[in-house]
């Protein structure tokens, strides 16, 4: 059994949508992640669910590893090729298959990215929420139970998909769940695939759940004069069943990065910033009892922007707050880490991760999307320096050692992937040893994404 003999036969399977190219493994090799470059043996861009089903058939009779690839953007490793092998880009398999304006559903294919689904349903009054920032590949989201800034309100993909077609590693396809609303049905195999990061199947057709377009729309930033303000601000707007659709931390740090990358113009000092969806008269409302909020806890420089391109800006300056927080620091690579805690102990969290980077040699802002619990941290490291990077793994340890302490996870959405592996077995105990049950059950030769979450 070897790779090459499965490229050989994959090349006639395929012909010119299999790449052997340094450039093309190369390009698929890389993601946002503080890994170094791990490239498969060859690149493969299946058209449909049965040529999947062909390259898993072809790939287990020869003990190759398989890497699912959407758009690259994630953080830990996910889609790196440690073993080599072959990557499957979904990129071409990217067709909104179905909507079904009527149920508030739709049918995708895994390589359509959210942005270019929400352009199709834009004459439907329907739109697709979960906004990781990066305009990602569905299936990709689905894969790595994306979360983002609309968590708050419309939950994450866990919330979001109602159903799954799957290749198997043996080239088996499987649908899992319906497009009905709940299922007492057997186990929960959607489930089970939301979040598996591709080492358990590929996921070949998705059906989400769709929202409707909200009437009034409103945004607003205000600042704060230290942390703990305004993570409290988080908590008791939330404890008052306020409906926000986003709300978004930046740390001073952080704020002095989208202005230098965005010039935003914002006082150096921990912002929210914030998002309101529903019928004028709703918004109006939900504003108004969120400016009492701010008041009390001391917050200023409150701004208020209701027309769609101040919106944009807004949205579009968070958005860019990775790229912000790296030009801190010419040159640098990021490590960049998230834990999510429940909502009671955020701040906790939050005022003694900035007190344990503030006392590291490294700069490291924080921002999140707070309104769940869920926080970032930005490392930013000299790429070839040694002990830089193992003081920014030790912080990053640290988070995930007080996440836990504190009732929470070592992930709230960036997934395991590589990186967070080493902590697995202390967020989940025995718990951990039935998910290696579970991968060997389902993947006995251990092809598919190897090195990833077991």
């Amino acid at each position: 059994m070897s790779t090459e003999n499965a490229i050989a036969e994959l090349s006639t399977l395929l012909g010119d949508r299999l790449k052997t190219s340094k450039a093309e493994r190369a390009a698929h090799g890389r993601s946002e992640t503080h890994f170094p470059p791990m490239l498969p043996d060859a690149v493969a861009w299946p058209k449909d669910t049965a040529e999947v089903s062909a390259i898993m058939k072809i790939c287990a009779n020869h003990g190759c590893p398989v890497i699912p690839f959407g758009a690259g953007t994630s953080l830990e490793g996910h889609t790196l090729a440690p073993q080599g092998g072959i990557t499957l880009d979904m990129s071409r398999m990217n067709r909104l298959l179905a909507v079904n304006a009527e149920d508030m559903d739709c049918v995708v294919q895994p390589g359509l990215t959210r942005e270019e689904l929400n352009r199709e349903l834009r004459a439907t009054g329907l739109f697709f929420p979960i906004d990781p920032g990066a305009n990602a590949s569905l299936g990709g989201m689905a894969a790595t139970r994306a979360s983002g800034t609309t968590a708050v309100r419309y939950g994450t993909m866990r919330d979001n998909v109602l159903a799954l077609e799957v290749v198997l590693a043996d080239g088996r396809v499987i649908r899992t769940g319906s497009r009905a609303r709940k299922s007492s049905s057997g186990y929960d195999l959607t489930a089970l695939f939301t979040g598996s990061e591709g080492t358990l199947g590929v996921i070949t057709e998705l059906a989400l759940r769709l929202h409707g377009q909200p009437e009034a729309i409103s945004a607003a930033v205000c600042a704060f004069d230290e942390i703990g303000a305004a993570v409290d601000t988080v908590i008791a707007t939330i404890q008052m069943g306020i409906p926000m659709a986003r709300i978004e931390f930046l740390d001073e740090a952080s704020v002095r990065a989208v202005n230098l990358y965005s010039e935003a113009g914002l006082p150096e000092k921990p912002h929210l910033l914030l998002e309101f969806h529903g019928s004028p008269a709703g918004v109006a409302e939900q504003a108004e009892r969120f400016g009492e909020i701010v008041a009390e806890m001391g917050g200023r420089d409150f701004r208020w922007a209701s027309r769609p391109e101040e919106r944009s800006r807004l949205w579009e300056m968070r958005h860019k707050a990775f790229y912000a927080c790296l030009a801190l620091r010419k040159g640098a690579r990021a490590l960049v880490t998230d834990v999510c805690v429940p909502i009671s102990r955020l701040a906790q969290a939050v005022r003694e991760t900035r007190a344990d980077i503030d006392a590291s040699p490294l700069m490291g802002p924080i921002l999140g999307h707070v309104g769940d619990g869920n926080f970032h941290a930005i490392l930013l490291v000299e790429p070839d320096d040694a002990a830089e990077m193992a003081e920014a793994k030790a912080l990053a340890e640290r988070m995930a050692e007080r996440a836990l302490r504190l009732g929470g996870t070592i992930t709230g959405e960036h997934g395991i992937g590589m990186g967070k592996r080493p902590a697995m077995a202390r967020e989940h105990g025995a718990a951990w040893d039935l998910m290696r049950e579970i991968k060997a059950a389902l993947d006995p030769g251990a092809t598919l994404n190897p090195g990833k979450v077991v």
